[in-house]
This record gives structure tokens, sequence and C-alpha cells, in this order.
């Protein structure tokens, strides 16, 4: 990774800062409806799909494609109707508003109860994660040696454990600088009992808390109408998992720069169908055929890690992505191995 990619980074995020707070300022100034969707929210939309083109860095780009593209312009569409987290009336301060919009955090409604060493456990869990992150791209030195579906079972966990570092990084800096306390992204997915427990309540519940009022909430209103209270949550859930899916192909593009083959969508639809199948056997099934959570805990981890070795874990190594991010990887390393590395000359100066 070049420094320029880090100023590019900087300048990016320096852009979109200034963004956000045209769109505070906006917030007195431009009703919410339609005028505020087209005057204000939409170029911003535009730009926040332009910058995150900019970066070339996989980890900097995707991570920015995450923030900007996907979380902070369904905020901010929210916002063009005075819905969402950012509309929060004259009571939000410029920091917070921006903050919301760009960062992957939701606020505590209620107060964390919870004693500062029962605190510790997440943080201890988080450095083990880093450093099993660590031993990964060691393992990789020897892929050639190793099966290619090991390989992508260990990309399965590379990726979950870097996400959840992300993510928490994000809150912990919002958490630091507003003294907030935040809701969690994860809840302990491998423990899901179901596609609807791990997607609905375990997985990156910031996306979940985006995508249910942005795409879910509005199909069911729609399909209500259309076919009833009782059916219109099957569309709206089939629907959700159609924008994850093109969103997250997006994402792929944001870290590769490959034309889109839609297998990472395909993966989310196929579980938008298998969720919408699940939901309505749990409708039309009496409590005694559904299976004990010994048995439906293991089948849903399974499907979930058999489905994404299937159609999700691939894209990373036919883009390249993989590759890039060892590379970036390799690069960290020296640098930090420089920086290190005192000659005796410089110590007797």
């Amino acid at each position: 990774m070049e420094w320029t990619e880090f100023y590019k980074f900087v300048r990016v995020w320096l852009t979109a800062i200034a963004s956000l707070a045209f769109c505070f300022k906006m917030s007195n100034t431009v009703p919410p409806g339609p005028k505020r969707l087209i005057l204000v929210v939409l170029p911003i939309v535009g730009l926040f799909l332009y910058l995150p083109l900019t970066i070339s860095s996989p980890h900097l780009g995707g991570t920015t494609g995450f923030f900007l593209a996907w979380l902070a312009n369904f905020k901010l569409l929210l916002w063009a109707f005075n819905q969402g987290p950012l509309a929060s009336g004259s009571s939000i301060s410029l920091p917070l508003f921006v903050a919301l919009a760009c960062l992957p955090i939701k606020i505590q409604q209620t107060p964390n109860s919870k004693p500062k060493e029962e605190a510790l456990f997440p943080v201890l869990g988080y450095g083990v994660k880093a450093l099993i992150i660590i031993l990964f791209v060691r393992i990789y030195d020897y892929s050639d040696y190793l099966h290619p579906k090991i390989l992508l079972l260990f990309y399965a966990f590379h990726i979950y454990f870097l996400l959840e570092i992300i993510l928490v990084v994000g809150a912990t800096l919002a958490r630091t600088l507003m003294g907030l306390e935040l809701e969690p992204q994860f809840n302990q997915p491998v423990l899901a009992t179901s596609l609807q427990d791990f997607w609905g309540k375990r997985w990156n519940l910031m996306v979940t808390g985006i995508l249910r009022p942005t795409v879910y909430v509005p199909t069911v209103k729609t399909c209500s109408r259309l076919i009833g209270r009782k059916w219109a949550p099957l569309p709206g859930v089939f629907m959700t998992f159609v924008v994850s899916g093109v969103m997250h192909e997006l994402i792929f593009y944001y870290l590769g720069r490959v034309r889109p083959t839609w297998e990472v969508g395909g993966f989310f639809i196929l579980h938008g169908i298998c969720l919408t199948i699940e939901i309505v056997l749990k409708m039309t099934l009496d409590e005694r055929w559904r299976l004990s959570r010994v048995i439906s805990g293991p089948l849903t981890t399974g499907f979930v890690m058999a489905t994404g070795i299937w159609l999700f874990l691939p894209a990373f190594g036919k883009s390249k992505i993989d590759v890039r991010a060892f590379e970036e990887y390799a690069a960290i390393g020296a640098l930090l191995r420089s920086m290190t590395n005192v000659s005796p000359s410089t110590v007797t100066q």
C-alpha cells in the first residue's frame, strides 16, 4: 500500500464529512420530502457512489464503499423524508449527524449495565481474533499446499473476524468522541438456530437495521394492499435480500474492479428464497413439527458455510481480491519492519 493511497483515503473522507455537513446545514432550509430528496440527497448519493472508486486499495476502498455508498446513502435516503437515525430534529449536533451517517453505529436506547470486568471479555476476544487474522496471513504463504476448500474456510473466518474488527473500530471511535452507548454489531452468529435468527438477530446487525426501514417496511406496506398483512412480510424479506445482494456486488466491485458475475448476489437471493420458505413453514406447521435447537443450530451453520463456500467466497479469488489484500499485508509488514529496525549507527549518533 503506497502513501498515495492513504492520502486519497483522507481526501475522500474529508470530502464525505464536508458533504454531510452540507446536508446538516440544509436540514432547516429544505423541508423533508421530494424537494429535499432531489435538491440535497440525490447529488450526495451520487458523490458517495463515486468516491470509493478513487481508492484502489481493497481494504481502504472496500471499507469506504461500505460506509459511504451503502450505510451513509441509505441513511440519507431515509433522512430525505425525515426518517431514520438522522431525523432527530434540532436536538442532533453536527458531529453526531456525521458520525451517525457514515459510521456503522446505532445508539443504544437502554444504558449498558454490564460491570467493567464483564466488558473486558469482548476486548480480549477482539484481540484474539486479530491474532488469528495474523496467523491466517502467515498460513496463506503456504496456500499452494492447502486444499482449495480448506483455504475458502480460512477465508470465511478471516472475513468474519476482519469485518467485526472494522465495525468495532468504527463504533469505538464514535463512542470515544461522542460518549455514547452503542448497540453491538454481531451477536454470536455461530449460535443461530435458523436462517431467520442468523440474518435477523445475529449477523451484521447494522446492515439489518438499515435494510429494514429502507427496503423491508416499504415493501410490506405496498404488498399489504395486494396480498394482505399476513403474507406481505414474505415479499418484504425476499426484496430485502435482493437489495442486499445488489449492494454486496457493488462492494465487491469496489474491492476488485472486475465485472460482476452475480454469484455473490446469487448467494443472497438463494438465502432470501430459503428464508421465505422457512417463514412459510413456521406459519403453517404446528409447533411440534419444528426441529430442536440441537439439530437446527448445526443445520443453519452448515447451510450458511456451505452456500458461502459455493457462491460467496470464490468471488475473492476470481477478482484477485485475496492477492491484492496479501500484497497490502506484505507492504504493511515491510513498513513496520523498516520502522522498528534501527541501525547501530543511528543509535550512536
